[in-house]
């Protein structure tokens, strides 16, 4: 059991990505987590989709029974500019952690690095003080239009990291209306929520007070803050931006307590670091009337089963 620190600064990076650039991405990032750490931040969180980007406004050519060759140019790119994991990019990343002395959480595309090597995951990825990568969870359901560029996760990468400053675990943009998802972070004891996104609607923020309520948890939400003038011109479908506003997603990042009370409230229209102070005893105040998985529950009446076993694609061959 490690020994808890009732206290810890946490840092919400609402920056938007180095657009198709995994080398001016991981830079960023790198950048940033040295200017959160200057600040005595002991968590980290970045977006969802951070590297290489959040590929809002791009249809990659595709229409229902058909795709285009400039789409597919484009999906090489953004292909071609995800990361493996472990991987060059991990690598970095990590020794940015290990400087800043802080756990990170950030949102990736993950290129599979095994079998065909060619479906991309929406992943939040987990590095520890010491450098190392702790861990992944891969988004389970990709929302919409995102189905055409991101396989789906399964229940193997659903971690919750047990740290000094309290349990952390993730869940990416809309796999937050999964009831039996939350259930999941729930079951394990989550402290820490972490929710990575790219949805800056009004209703986002019900959703996250309603988590940290339900879950008595702290939860930090971020969010990008993206413009088109973030996005490279050569891109093949550059074109379908045309009619988008510049301001492509407006933030939204906040910090939540666990009796769904801002302590951040969301930040719109820039870049910008949100840092709060939390304390693991707020927890323990909440969970004295409400604890969903301990004396709120009703386990004989209801029980949560989750696979946890990696789904392989195998091809039979006789």
């Amino acid at each position: 059991m490690l020994q808890k620190k009732r206290q810890c600064q946490v840092a919400v990076v609402q920056a938007g990505a180095e657009v198709m650039d995994k080398v001016k991405g991981v830079e960023k990032t790198v950048r940033l987590i040295r200017e959160a750490s200057q600040k005595g931040a002991n968590i980290i969180v970045f977006p969802e989709a951070f590297i290489p980007a959040y590929p809002r406004g791009m249809s990659f050519g595709t229409v229902v029974g058909s795709r285009s060759d400039e789409g597919r140019k484009d999906f090489f790119r953004y292909w071609n500019n995800s990361i493996t994991v472990p991987g060059e990019e991990t690598v970095e990343i990590g020794k940015a952690a290990k400087k800043a002395k802080a756990y990170v959480v950030i949102g990736v595309i993950e290129k599979e690095s095994e079998s065909s090597q060619g479906t991309l995951y929406c992943t939040a990825l987990f590095f520890g003080p010491d450098g190392e990568l702790l861990g992944k969870h891969r988004k389970l359901k990709p929302t919409g239009a995102e189905r055409l560029i991101w396989g789906e996760g399964d229940g193997s990468t659903l971690p919750v990291f047990d740290t000094p400053y309290g349990r952390i675990g993730a869940l990416i943009c809309w796999e937050n209306y999964m009831p039996l998802a939350r259930a999941a972070m729930y079951d394990k004891g989550v402290q820490i929520y972490v929710a990575p996104t790219a949805d800056g609607r009004d209703t986002w923020f019900s959703t996250m007070r309603h988590i940290a309520l339900e879950g008595r948890c702290f939860v930090l939400s971020c969010n990008q803050y993206a413009t088109k003038s973030m996005y490279p011109e050569d891109l093949s479908s550059r074109k379908e931006l045309n009619e988008w506003p510049e301001e492509l997603t407006r933030g939204g990042s906040c910090i939540v307590n666990p009796l769904g009370e801002f302590i951040v409230e969301p930040v719109f229209g820039k870049e910008k670091i949100l840092y709060a102070e939390i304390d693991l005893d707020k927890i323990a105040e909440a969970q004295f009337d409400f604890d969903v998985v301990g004396h709120y529950a009703r386990p004989d009446i209801f029980q949560l089963t989750v696979n946890e076993q990696e789904q392989k694609n195998t091809v039979w061959i006789k």
